[in-house]
Parts: structure tokens; C-alpha cells; sequence
């Protein structure tokens, strides 16, 4: 029992449940009709795969864990698991994930995916002792998932049908920026005694990076905008995008008068709820 749940808390399973979310409301608005089965499926299949990734990330940093008092109690650092069994479960999971996008969809969700995860694990992790870049790194896995649902249901990463996509892939590649400085903000602490570089250059709980934080955050408006453009939803959607971008872009206004971690809290908090509040949004409308 001690072991089924340390391999549970392995897969970061609210992160995972969120960032499959995504795919599905990807391959909502990329499909012709509503098949709530097939989204089922996408969903799994990226909850397997962000399961894997995001055990990859524990494996490297085990003992940069223990230095943590966030993530000290983990499984790895605690001794629960080997890094033997969380690669044999690393490994179980991805095959299942990537078989599953391949033979129930196409061979291009499934190397979109396979990407993803290799630039998560393989690249984003390493760095982020390395550079502040680790956070643009990162936002590329962490926008791809919505993308990986609309070529699920579209079969297309290039020409007119791949538009969509790549409009709900940069939306969320946008997003990343502010909820990850938000949460490097209050985290600092945290990171810091870890080594890990993760607000933007010089890396510090100041001005010029609650500056950078609102400058993100305010190209998320126009960029809200794309799916009435390209035709993906319509404007109801659209007024509810641009009233959570201003709601949103007023906490970081906040955090540019205080500089305080009450302030990067309310946007890490507010990152939190515009995502899936968008999204909804947009799937709901195209019903």
C-alpha cells in the first residue's frame, strides 16, 4: 500500500490531470464532432506520458530534493523507491502513453508527445540549475499539450488545418511565463537552496521581474483573441478571454507596486484558474 501510493505521488498527478486537460480541450476544438470518448482517450494517453515526464524530473533531482522542504517527503528522497523502480515505472508509462496516442489516433500525436516529454526530462530538468532560459525551455512542453489534442483529431501539424493548433499551442506557451515566475517568486526560497536559476535574469524578487511577469501577461490578451480570428470558437469565449487576461493582468499590476509574495501568490493563484477558465470557454462556445 505504502509503495502504490509513493508510485501515485511519482506521477504529480494534479500537475498531470491539468496539463491532460489541456489535450483534450485540444482535441475538442480540433474535431469535427463532439466525441467525449475520444477525449477520454487523448486525456489518458497525455496523463501517462506528463506521469512519465514528471518522474524523469524526480529521478535527476532526488537529492536536490532533499534540500527542499517542498519536496523533501517525496518518494525518491525518502528511500520509498529506487531510482531502479521509478524507471521501470518512467518507462511502462511513456510506452503505454505513446502507444496509446499512436494506435488509437495517429503516429504525429504520438512524436509530439515523445518530444515533449524528452525536452521536459532531458533538457528543461538539467537547466534549470544552469539558467533562467530553463523557464522558456520549459514552456514549450508545458503549451504543447493542447496542441497534441488538436492534431489527435486533425492528423495535421503543417497547413491550414494545423492553424488552430498552433493558435492554442502559443496561447499556452504564453501563459507559462507568468504562472512559472509566480510561483519561482514564491518558491524563491525554496529553489535557492536547491540551485535552481528560475526567475528571469538577474534572478531576482524585483521590479524588473514583476515587469516582465505583466509584460507576458498582457500579450495574453491580443493572443486570446486568435481563436474568434482563426475561426476556432466565437465571442463569447472571446469577451470571457479578454476579461480574465485584464483580471489577470491587474494582479500583476499589484505585484509591480509591492514586490511581495502575497502579491506573486495572487497570480500563481490566478494562473491557476485562467487556463482552464479559457479553455472551457473556448469548447463550450464551439457547442
Amino acid at each position: 500500500m505504502i509503495k502504490a501510493r509513493a508510485y501515485f505521488q511519482l506521477l504529480k498527478f494534479r500537475l498531470a490531470l491539468t496539463v491532460a486537460f489541456s489535450s483534450a480541450i485540444g482535441f475538442l476544438l480540433g474535431a469535427h464532432a463532439f466525441d467525449w470518448g475520444r477525449a477520454l482517450l487523448v486525456m489518458l494517453g497525455g496523463l501517462a506520458i506528463t506521469g512519465s515526464a514528471n518522474t524523469i524530473n524526480q529521478i535527476y533531482e532526488k537529492d536536490l530534493d532533499k534540500l527542499m522542504k517542498r519536496t523533501a517527503k517525496r518518494p525518491l528522497p525518502l528511500g520509498i523507491l529506487s531510482v531502479a523502480e521509478a524507471w521501470v515505472f518512467t518507462i511502462v508509462l511513456g510506452v503505454l502513453g505513446l502507444g496509446l496516442l499512436a494506435y488509437c489516433f495517429n503516429p504525429l500525436a504520438a512524436a509530439l508527445s515523445l518530444i515533449s516529454l524528452i525536452i521536459y526530462g532531458f533538457i528543461y530538468t538539467p537547466l534549470k540549475q544552469l539558467s533562467p532560459i530553463c523557464v522558456f525551455v520549459g514552456a514549450i512542453p508545458g503549451g504543447l499539450p493542447p496542441f497534441i489534442g488538436w492534431v489527435a483529431a486533425t492528423n495535421a501539424i503543417t497547413g491550414a488545418a494545423s492553424i488552430g493548433g498552433w493558435v492554442l499551442f502559443g496561447i499556452q506557451f504564453m501563459w507559462q511565463f507568468p504562472h512559472f515566475w509566480a510561483i519561482a517568486w514564491v518558491l524563491d526560497e525554496d529553489y535557492r537552496a536547491a540551485g535552481f536559476k528560475m526567475l528571469p535574469s538577474p534572478g531576482r524578487k524585483d521590479l524588473r521581474t514583476a515587469f516582465q511577469i505583466m509584460t507576458y501577461t498582457l500579450l495574453l490578451i491580443p493572443m486570446s483573441l486568435l481563436p474568434l480570428q482563426f475561426g476556432i470558437s466565437g465571442k463569447v469565449s472571446a469577451l470571457v478571454a479578454v476579461v480574465c487576461g485584464v483580471l489577470f493582468l491587474m494582479q500583476t499590476f499589484y505585484l509591480m507596486r509591492t514586490c511581495t509574495k502575497k502579491a506573486a501568490m495572487s497570480i500563481m493563484f490566478g494562473s491557476f484558474l485562467y487556463l482552464p477558465i479559457v479553455q472551457i470557454a473556448l469548447v463550450l462556445d464551439k457547442l
